[in-house]
């Protein structure tokens, strides 16, 4: 099935140009190639008519869960009738596993898992299975073990409308799927039995399906939405897993065979070395694990046996997102360039190949430590993110996408296409360079200026501590401000920046995460607070990614405060001359004058507080609505969204009151 792009946007500028190259240029079998867009040049329409025109499954990696989802729904819009997923760690927190030697301090892994994600992430890898018109945003969590894509699928259920089974079999499959039995709760990886039917919560499906089995044979297949109790009629319907790491019964023997020949060669290792306690650890560890796998399938920690599952040799790379894609049809394919497998584009390049290179050695110097100290047996090694080798070697063609392309970009890329004419025909922003004493009041004063205008205004700092410090000064002087830093929740961070949009803010005050790619056309000044402290958040590259979240409104201004005139401003400030300089001559070449973006605000991954407002749950959906509202409602606590709390609060209440009424006119008519 082909890609089909909906929408009135239409390349302008240096877009046709750019299309052009690149979709020949991989036609011609170029492994890599660039796209070097300034910022505002709309590198997302161009990356989504190659994807068009190559008509190949993509995936897209993005350096940050922010960005991923920006690009989420910028190619949602784009491509309304295809399958664009969200594919990010679901972790809201997370503590991994270690061993602190020094303090004999073991540390358990823990983590909070966002369900939301979770659900999301099975979405995505259940749609690459099923249609090749998909696309998927992934942040670098992409290129860890996900497990084997041959046994997720090949354990996977398909049932039809009048297939002969019975209740006890059908349960019997749920539960090798991983599926657990709940009476009470009820939300994705779940499943609750009724007298005459049953009903399956899909991973990665918001809607529940309920299967009707009489007379030994299944009589109805029914897909419902667990809030409003809309249904719709199926004649068949494909059940994956309800966890990625899972295990076929056909391995589980061997598998265990192999875990128990590794753990006795592990043992009489530690031994020699004069370390029984660290064996006798392993011992009991490993044999509990393999208790629990015998009897359920499935472990706490199963991971770290997975090569054992997918009959994996040792250092061998593991299982990621990118091998349930499309394979290439030969081993050479990569080497080659050819055009088999899938599309891959890297996002913000400069960020993300760095982020790729260095995820494997952070890794592995934590699990040595566990292994030698007897808390894993050696296979915990191969639980990792590929290495960048391994990562080359997952696809057979590659675009970046960077205003400011690395080393490694511009070596190995074939082509390099430059987007510097912005659709819009608007120039890169003026610089002004001002003093940093008093810079505090001349903030202010730019920002009242801003606001008069109902215009947006971006601040960045060096630290978490002084973004909320300066956000909360702010909104002291009356002014509509709000921070952004990474401990700020995932799915909360898209969320602020739409508002901003919105107007609730009209100030944001971050560090890195207003670097790359944040699409603020309302966003007509940028402030760049210590400006001549060199460094990783005040170089080159940063200077001139910062400077471009003000390049898509007409008015823009970047104002630097420094005393001093570092190596990395001259430079940032002369490229950004350059550039000008290109735009303003292709102007006059031209007679085309600069336009104000004006884009739509929207926001599909987490529904607007305003749907939820509107949604009247069934009577039997009304508990499990009012635990996700009870979520959202800590949620926003503790991120101190006061009017958030407060109109979801009194949602909660309504909810309850109402059900409450129900119950008493249902009891008055009995």
């Amino acid at each position: 099935m082909s890609f089909n792009i909906s929408g009135k946007l239409q390349p302008a500028g240096d877009q046709p140009k750019a299309i052009k190259e690149l979709t020949a240029g991989f036609k011609k079998k170029n492994r890599f190639q660039t796209l070097l867009g300034v910022t505002g040049s709309g590198k997302t329409l161009t990356m989504a008519h190659v994807i068009q025109n190559i008509g190949r499954p993509t995936l897209i990696i993005s350096h940050n869960k922010t960005l991923a989802a920006q690009l989420y729904e910028e190619f949602k819009a784009f491509f309304p009738h295809d399958h664009v997923h969200y594919f990010v760690s679901y972790y809201d927190y997370y503590q991994p596993e270690a061993y602190l030697p020094n303090s004999d301090t073991y540390i358990e892994k823990t983590a909070q898992i966002n369900e939301e994600i979770e659900q999301l992430r099975h979405a995505a890898v259940q749609s690459v299975l099923q249609h090749s018109n998909t696309i998927v945003i992934a942040s670098v969590s992409c290129i860890y073990n996900l497990g084997s894509p041959q046994t997720f699928k090949g354990i996977s259920l398909i049932i039809e409308k009048g297939q002969e089974t019975t209740s006890r079999e059908f349960l019997k499959q749920l539960l090798t799927l991983q599926y657990e039995r709940n009476e009470l709760e009820f939300k994705p990886g779940l499943f609750r039995k009724r007298d005459t039917y049953i009903d399956v919560w899909p991973s990665g499906s918001e809607n529940f399906l309920r299967v009707e089995i009489q007379g030994g044979v299944i009589s109805a297949l029914t897909l419902q939405d667990p809030y409003t109790a809309e249904k719709k009629s199926l004649s068949s319907f494909h059940i994956f897993p309800a966890k990625f790491w899972i295990s076929e019964e056909k391995m589980r023997a061997i598998a265990i065979a192999n875990i128990q020949n590794d753990l006795a060669k592990q043992i009489i290792a530690l031994q020699k070395k004069n370390l029984p306690l660290e064996a006798e650890r392993l011992k009991r560890r490993t044999q509990y694990d393999i208790a629990l796998i015998k009897e359920l399938g499935w472990c706490k920690g199963i991971e770290n046996y997975t090569r054992y599952f997918e009959g994996r040799d040792a250092d061998t790379p593991p299982f990621t997102l990118m091998d349930y894609f499309p394979r290439l049809a030969s081993t050479s394919s990569a080497s080659r360039g050819g055009q088999d497998g899938y599309l891959l584009m890297i996002d913000e390049s400069h960020m993300s190949v760095p982020q790729i290179r260095g995820m494997y050695e952070g890794d592995r110097s934590r699990k040595k430590t566990l292994i030698e100290h007897g808390f894993r047996l050696p296979s915990a090694l191969d639980n990792r993110p590929l290495q960048f080798h391994e990562f080359e070697n997952k696809f057979s063609q590659c675009l970046f996408v960077s205003a400011t392309p690395g080393e490694y970009e511009l070596k190995n890329s074939a082509h390099i296409a430059e987007q510097i004419v912005r659709p819009t025909y608007l120039v890169d922003p003026v610089i002004e360079i001002r003093k940093t004493e008093g810079q505090i009041p001349d903030l202010i004063k730019e920002i009242q200026a801003r606001v008069s205008k109902k215009e947006r205004v971006l601040v960045t700092v060096l630290t978490k501590r002084s973004s909320e410090t300066l956000a909360k000064y702010l909104k002291d002087k009356k002014i509509k401000a709000c921070f952004l830093h990474s401990e700020i929740d995932t799915l909360e961070r898209p969320k602020i920046l739409m508002d901003l949009r919105k107007g609730v803010y009209d100030v944001l005050v971050g560090i890195n995460l207003l670097r790359e790619g944040l699409d603020l056309p309302e966003v007509s000044l940028v402030a760049i607070l210590d400006a001549d402290k060199e460094g990783f958040l005040r170089d080159t590259t940063s200077f001139v990614q910062i400077s471009g979240r003000a390049a898509r409104n007409i008015n823009s201004l970047v104002i630097m405060y420094a005393d001093t005139y570092t190596k990395s401003m001259k430079k940032a400030i002369s490229e950004m001359a350059r550039r000008r300089r290109i735009q303003e001559e292709y102007n006059r070449k031209h007679n085309t004058v600069p336009a104000q973006i004006v884009k739509e605000i929207t926001y599909t991954l987490r529904d607007d507080l305003e749907k939820v407002e509107k949604e009247e749950p069934k009577r039997e959906a009304a508990r499990e609505y009012v635990k996700e509202l009870e979520r959202r409602l800590d949620l926003a606590q503790r991120n101190l969204q006061f009017e958030k709390a407060a109109m979801l609060k009194a949602r909660i209440e309504s909810i309850r009151t109402s059900t409450k009424s129900k119950q008493g006119e249902k009891k008055k008519k009995n």
